[in-house]
């Protein structure tokens, strides 16, 4: 048996360390994937209309079907009180939720906030509610704040979604008190504040009479 000349018994032994480095690294904890990058969209998103034009003609009718489904009137006929029954009733009020969850996503894609030369009512002596420019100051000084406002009405309307599976009418006139008050919060932010500051007198001035009387 012909014995190894020294070249070849130290070309075996690199080959043996690599195979043995290259062991160690395979046993080695693997690296995480490279994940797949995001789709890109079909076509940019742009805007249709104003803030304005958007809640006027989609976001407000889409709550008229939650708040208009459970609701107690008194009339001349006494106390009405209505309620989803049917499978139509719930139809609609899941047509409310949809476009509420969805819809109030729009607001996230940057648009005027009023159409052109509209300037709400926010001149005169008797002016209530801020100008359109004064509004937009508001979102680009606090933009967390703004889409802190568009996520808690997301969540109402992913709450009435669960609330119309299980067809919970008592559910629902909770969640539509609280799917108004969200609106209104958003109201007395951004678009009439000085009324949350009357709301506050008012609420110290009932505070004060109440102490004054006891």
């Amino acid at each position: 048996m012909r014995r190894p000349t020294p070249l070849e018994s130290a070309l075996g032994s690199g080959l043996f360390l690599v195979g043995v480095l290259s062991a160690a690294c395979s046993s080695s904890t693997p690296s995480a994937p490279i994940p797949a990058p995001a789709p890109a969209l079909w076509g940019d998103l742009k805007p249709v209309v104003s803030v304005k034009e958007l809640m006027n003609d989609m976001i407000d009718p889409a709550s008229d079907n939650i708040f208009n489904a459970v609701r107690t009137v008194i009339g001349e006929k006494g106390i009405v009180e209505t309620e989803p029954k049917t499978d139509e009733d719930w139809g609609k009020v899941r047509i409310g939720a949809v476009t509420m969850a969805e819809g109030i996503y729009l607001l996230k894609i940057p648009r005027p906030i009023a159409p052109p030369g509209e300037l709400n009512n926010s001149v005169g002596p008797d002016a209530s509610e801020l100008a359109p420019d004064q509004i937009k100051a508001k979102l680009e000084a606090d933009p967390v704040l703004w889409n802190a406002k568009i996520e808690a009405l997301r969540n109402i309307g992913l709450e009435i979604l669960e609330i119309v599976k299980r067809k919970d009418a008592r559910e629902l006139g909770d969640a539509g008190e609280i799917l108004d008050q969200a609106c209104e919060n958003c109201h007395l932010e951004y678009w009439y504040p000085d009324e949350k500051d009357l709301m506050k007198k008012l609420d110290r001035r009932l505070l004060s009479d109440g102490k004054a009387t006891r």
